[in-house]
């Protein structure tokens, strides 16, 4: 089935304002049920990505947001942006894929937004419709290298991610 095929760009991002406008870019994209797996070693910039996400969100929805923690040790931290509420999950300290289903988080993927570091400890229960970033150090100390995959139904959109559009 076409649909489930997936569609790679690759983006170089030469320092942390770039990571950050990639995040500003996303962020004006999401909608509800959207899922964005970020994945990539610790210190690749999966948390920089969700919290520039979050940061723009609430630019936009006129929303207080004072702190962003990084959900690795609550798991999962939410913030409402009507018409969905973003879950932004952590799921390093996870073992199994089952564990992830006690949180609920098959319930966040039907109408919100959901940002979801270390998606591959979902295992077969990471939704097939989806948006995954694969970050990577670059070749210097704060630049990165972001794989984007477009898998299932983002197949098809077309995504304003790079910074001239």
């Amino acid at each position: 089935m076409a649909n489930d095929q997936t569609v790679l760009l690759t983006l170089k991002l030469a320092d942390l304002a770039a990571t950050e406008s990639l995040a500003n870019r996303l962020a004006g994209l999401l909608k509800p049920g959207d899922v964005i797996a970020l994945s990539g070693e610790l210190g690749t910039g999966k948390t920089v990505i969700a919290r520039g996400v979050i940061r723009a969100l609430a630019a936009t929805h006129t929303v207080d947001v004072d702190d962003i923690p990084s959900p690795t040790f609550t798991l999962v931290q939410q913030y409402d942006f009507p018409p969905f509420s973003l879950f932004h999950i952590d799921l390093y300290r996870i073992d199994s894929p089952g564990d992830v289903l006690e949180l609920g988080v098959e319930d966040f993927f039907a109408e919100d937004v959901s940002l979801i570091e270390w998606p591959e400890r979902l295992g077969a229960y990471l939704p097939e419709d989806r948006l995954h970033l694969t970050l990577q150090a670059g070749d210097h100390d704060r630049d990165r290298i972001v794989q984007i995959e477009k898998c299932g139904a983002w197949r098809d959109q077309d995504l304003e991610l790079t910074p001239d559009g």
